[in-house]
């Protein structure tokens, strides 16, 4: 193995040496720890040191870095606290995550790493979001983000490439080329050469760097980020290395040629780099021996600190409470100075005001800048906020809402506007496995707001109709908003742009052109968590949102007989289930109608609660009305015998008789 020394002085090599033994001193004694069963897993890193030392060496200290499982050496390279990486890796109070997640599934500020998640692709996005951040604050800084050969297939690392290259993010993508994907060879992982040729597609810099060469890697890398630092753009790194354990040590390596073992076992970073220092008469024996007996007493301290401390305990206030960052709702009283507008005005509105109010709001969409989105909610805005605030993206759901993510990270908000709620499936990932989860995971807020279009009625067809939103009030961690009038969409959404928390903000696209009502023109807000009595009663309670309160509304105005009680839930998570169970509770009969499907829809849940907790108050069943158990069609008949306005009158009636 060839070494350029270059400019580097003695001290600054034995750095790079001490730097590797560190990680793979502790790596070796988790190699026996997890033989005596004291800890559960293990992801080995061993043969790739040089590559995690050599790229932290080379960033600076507040530039982030995201590293995966087999880059512990970013970890101890940027000091973080041995006793706090054994707790976490034994599920102790004293580890990030405070026992809710293993291994390096966590981030800390503190130090500038961001940990992956199981899903691998979304952290690539996430670079993008916080290079982003650092580049709109004209921040001359380097994000690192590592990912595995395997992961190149996810279609998360053609997407962040191809948005850091168009917006010219300074991010350094590290590919470790380590050989497997668990047991998959790269043979049948990728038919190009080099994955670096991929590069040329995205129209990115790239280059190949041999990983075991612990100065290679040092100073390649620190001289792309010495340029990227002045040219802001995306550059592609493939580090040739092999992975010399198991995917995670329970898998062996069995499946590998042991001719391919014996190769690379020659090419070990450390014992290498070790031979050439001692050579060169820079490191000796008795160094060695030092920096050894140092790490080994440093290992055994901290590793005794994290087997004291008695076994993590919690309790349900506790776990619930810190799903969510706390957040101090701030009122904003409405003015008597109002405005009759559409719903869609009264959305262009809030967003415009919550744009002031924040220089440091991102707005992001396909099509949403000059053009103004394709229902003109950002119409007018690139003149007002610049098209660096108000940003068209390409067409990649999944990387922009991850990018929203790392642009929270980095201290900013951001808002996304999904064209149409359907599409969100293609960024479902990274809503419900990386915003819902990062705050009860390791602390850290998720400042994002997703806007979702939604809704049938206007002849749409399967793919720009649904009302989705049960798919998110199932998750932990999501807060959900649906209004039904101008006021309350103007005051939700500047609400959710304020909340540290991530929301998504369904519009029901039948209602922005068609629905009018007085909006008080200044910012203001509404809290979550209230719905609105709209009518007072005493028959029967009808609780709905969205479209669906237009026709209790309207159906009620057809029978003046039928006294009811109509309430407009508004937000969904959090619900505000007190109100509901008032109005039952007064009226004895209870029907609830939604515009989603039927079975797992909010008016399951609402009904099962109802039952287990006002069952005695109750003078009939509970009635749930909803859309028939089928896509939504596009021909008009057939829309409107899918959709469950008619289906709620009759129930209505019969509700009422019962």
């Amino acid at each position: 193995m060839r070494y350029h020394i270059g400019d580097l002085n003695p001290e600054e090599l034995l750095d790079l040496y001490r730097a590797m033994l560190k990680p793979r001193m502790i790596e070796e004694k988790m190699l026996v720890l997890l033989r005596q069963g004291k800890i559960s897993k293990w992801f080995s890193g061993i043969g790739q040191e040089a590559i995690s030392v050599g790229v932290t060496q080379a960033l600076r200290e507040e530039e982030y870095i995201l590293p995966m499982h087999r880059n512990l050496g970013v970890f101890t390279t940027r000091n973080v606290p041995l006793n706090r990486l054994f707790s976490q890796w034994q599920g102790k109070k004293s580890g990030f995550t405070q026992g809710r997640d293993r291994s390096f599934h966590f981030g800390t500020q503190e130090h500038r790493i961001v940990g992956m998640i199981s899903h691998l692709g979304p952290q690539l996005g996430v670079a993008d979001g916080i290079a982003l951040a650092d580049l709109l604050r004209r921040k001359r800084r380097v994000t690192a983000v590592f990912t595995g050969e395997g992961a190149t297939s996810e279609g998360d690392f053609h997407e962040a490439l191809n948005v850091a290259s168009v917006w010219n993010l300074p991010v350094l993508f590290c590919i470790e080329n380590n050989g497997y994907g668990l047991s998959t060879p790269t043979k049948e992982q990728y038919n190009c050469k080099d994955l670096v040729d991929r590069a040329k597609g995205y129209g990115m810099e790239s280059r190949i760097i041999d990983g075991n060469n612990i100065l290679e890697v040092y100073t390649k890398v620190n001289e792309l980020c010495n340029a990227m630092r002045k040219r802001p753009r995306p550059i592609l790194l493939e580090f040739k290395t092999f992975r010399m354990r198991g995917h995670e040590e329970a898998s062996g390596t069995k499946y590998v040629p042991e001719k391919l073992m014996k190769k690379w076992a020659k090419k070990d970073p450390i014992a290498n780099y070790e031979e050439f220092l001692l050579e060169k008469g820079i490191l000796t024996e008795a160094i060695i021996d030092g920096y050894k007996n140092e790490i080994s007493t440093e290992i055994n301290s901290n590793l005794k600190l994290a087997f004291d401390e008695p076994a993590i305990d919690s309790n349900e206030t506790k776990e619930l409470n810190e799903v969510y960052q706390k957040f101090d709702y701030e009122y904003f009283e409405k003015s008597e100075d109002v405005e009759n507008i559409r719903l869609v005005d009264a959305v262009s509105q809030g967003l415009e005001q919550s744009m002031e109010r924040y220089n440091e709001l991102i707005i992001m969409g396909q099509d949403i800048a000059d053009y103004g989105g394709v229902f003109k909610i950002t119409e007018g805005f690139t003149a007002k906020f610049g098209r660096s605030r108000v940003r068209n993206t390409p067409i990649c759901e999944s990387a922009i809402v991850s990018a929203a993510m790392g642009l929270s990270i980095n201290g900013m908000k951001a808002v996304v506007e999904m064209q149409f709620a359907d599409f969100v499936s293609s960024g479902f990932n990274p809503i419900v496995n990386y915003l819902a989860k990062v705050h009860y995971r390791w602390g850290q807020n998720a400042d994002v707001v997703i806007r979702m279009p939604c809704g049938a009625g206007v002849g749409a067809g399967p793919f720009h109709s649904q009302t989705n939103e049960a798919w998110f009030t199932k998750t932990p961690g999501l807060k959900v908003v649906y209004p039904a009038f101008p006021d309350d969409a103007k005051g939700l959404l500047t609400t959710a742009i304020n909340e540290p928390n991530p929301v998504l903000v369904f519009e029901h696209k039948g209602l922005y052109r068609s629905v009018y009502g007085d909006v008080p023109k200044n910012y203001y807000t509404i809290p979550f968590g209230e719905a609105n009595l709209l009518r007072s009663g005493e028959s029967l309670s009808i609780v709905t949102y969205g479209a669906a309160v237009h026709w209790a509304l309207e159906i009620l105005d057809k029978h003046p007989e039928i006294d009811a009680d109509v309430l407009d839930l508004r937000t969904l998570q959090p619900l505000d289930v007190e109100s509901v169970f008032r109005t039952v509770k007064k009226t004895g009969k209870l029907i609830i109608v939604q515009e989603d499907t039927l079975f797992g829809g909010i008016a399951s849940d609402i009904s099962a609660m109802v039952m287990e907790n006002c069952f005695e108050f109750l003078d009939a069943p509970v009635q749930r009305v909803a859309s028939l158990e089928t896509p939504v069609p596009f021909a008009k008949n057939l829309e409107a015998k899918y959709l469950p306005k008619q289906r709620f009158e009759a129930a209505l009636l019969e509700l009422y008789a019962y």
